[in-house]
């Protein structure tokens, strides 16, 4: 069982990030690459399974993040959050205590390979190996569905807003059953082993995964900045899957109708967002995500109001339409 013990500053201090981790994807979807009975990411797990076919030296990658149970808390930085380079960064200057540590953690069924005690060690060498597996990985795994990932976490993301929008808090996570229950002042959710996390007023930063599967996953080690990674919605990762190849991908009626970067405008913007959130979300720039949106509200499709610095764009009932309707 995990739980979480929240103060009323923690309450304040909770949010739910804008937009997928890339480590957190990363090695959730290496649990996903090997369980060929779920059939949910059979179409990605085939795909990625080609790619990565005439790479090597996966191997070490394999053995940090096992089938099940703990994998080093060093590989979900939260510099993850500034994105996959500012990770890799950090994961690269991870200090040599913490490697010696966490890596007596793991728990391997066979004796520990032979860069083990050299990674343990902090050495330099090893380190940017692990690194250049990452972003082998990431190409393969991760890269060519960012569109996906970054749809199903957004319609997610819009959906609990929402909910704390119009509920507070007590309705964002009563909204979260079963998969999360929030008893007092305390979140439980099953998981393996127990653990208890006192946030003593630093909030928690909830995370929708793509790859996330079934249960929540934390931390372990509670010093570190809260981190609470759940599920996306299972329709949310759906409507995502149901884009999860180039070929069907330009047969989706939407994108054929309006153009596919700008039907991913329409699904990232959900409930709102800014033009600078459309093109962090979306990996393209302020100009390109302001010209689409320019496009889309004169087309009826988005409205857009001043806030500040910012301009926030809204769906018009008739893209509401639109896209239930697809």
């Amino acid at each position: 069982m995990l739980r979480i013990h929240f103060t009323g500053a923690d309450l304040m201090r909770t949010r739910i990030a804008s937009a997928p981790d890339p480590m957190w994807e990363l090695t959730l979807s290496l649990h996903q690459l090997r369980s060929p009975s779920s059939p949910v990411f059979r179409e990605w797990r085939r795909s990625t399974l080609k790619r990565l076919h005439s790479t090597g030296g996966l191997d070490l990658l394999l053995s940090l993040v096992p089938q099940t149970g703990y994998f080093p808390d060093f590989l979900t930085p939260a510099e993850s959050g500034k994105g996959f380079g500012a990770a890799l960064d950090a994961i690269l200057s991870t200090p040599k205590t913490r490697l010696a540590h966490e890596l007596s953690l793991l728990t391997p069924a066979k004796p520990a390979p032979s860069w083990a005690k050299q990674l343990a060690a902090g050495d330099l060498d090893i380190l940017r190996k692990l690194a250049e597996v990452l972003q082998v990985y990431y190409a393969a795994a991760i890269e060519p569905y960012l569109t996906e990932i970054r749809a199903s976490v957004q319609i997610d993301r819009s959906r609990r807003t929402r909910s704390l929008a119009d509920g507070g808090y007590e309705q964002l996570l009563a909204d979260m059953r079963p998969t999360l229950r929030w008893h007092g002042s305390v979140i439980e959710a099953d998981y393996p082993g127990e653990q208890i996390c006192y946030l003593n007023g630093r909030g928690l930063l909830f995370v929708p995964s793509f790859f996330c599967w079934g249960k929540p996953i934390t931390l372990r080690d509670k010093s570190l900045p809260p981190v609470l990674v759940c599920p996306v919605d299972r329709d949310a990762r759906f409507m995502a899957l149901n884009l999860s190849s180039p070929a069907r991908r330009t047969r989706e009626p939407l994108a054929a109708l309006v153009g596919r970067t700008r039907a991913a405008v329409l699904t990232t913007i959900g409930d709102g967002c800014t033009t600078g959130e459309i093109a962090r979300r979306l990996d393209v720039s302020l100009a390109t995500a302001s010209e689409h949106a320019t496009v889309l509200r004169q087309a009826g499709l988005v409205a857009s109001v001043r806030d500040g610095n910012s301009t926030v764009h809204v769906l018009t009932p008739l893209a509401s339409t639109l896209l239930t309707g697809l």
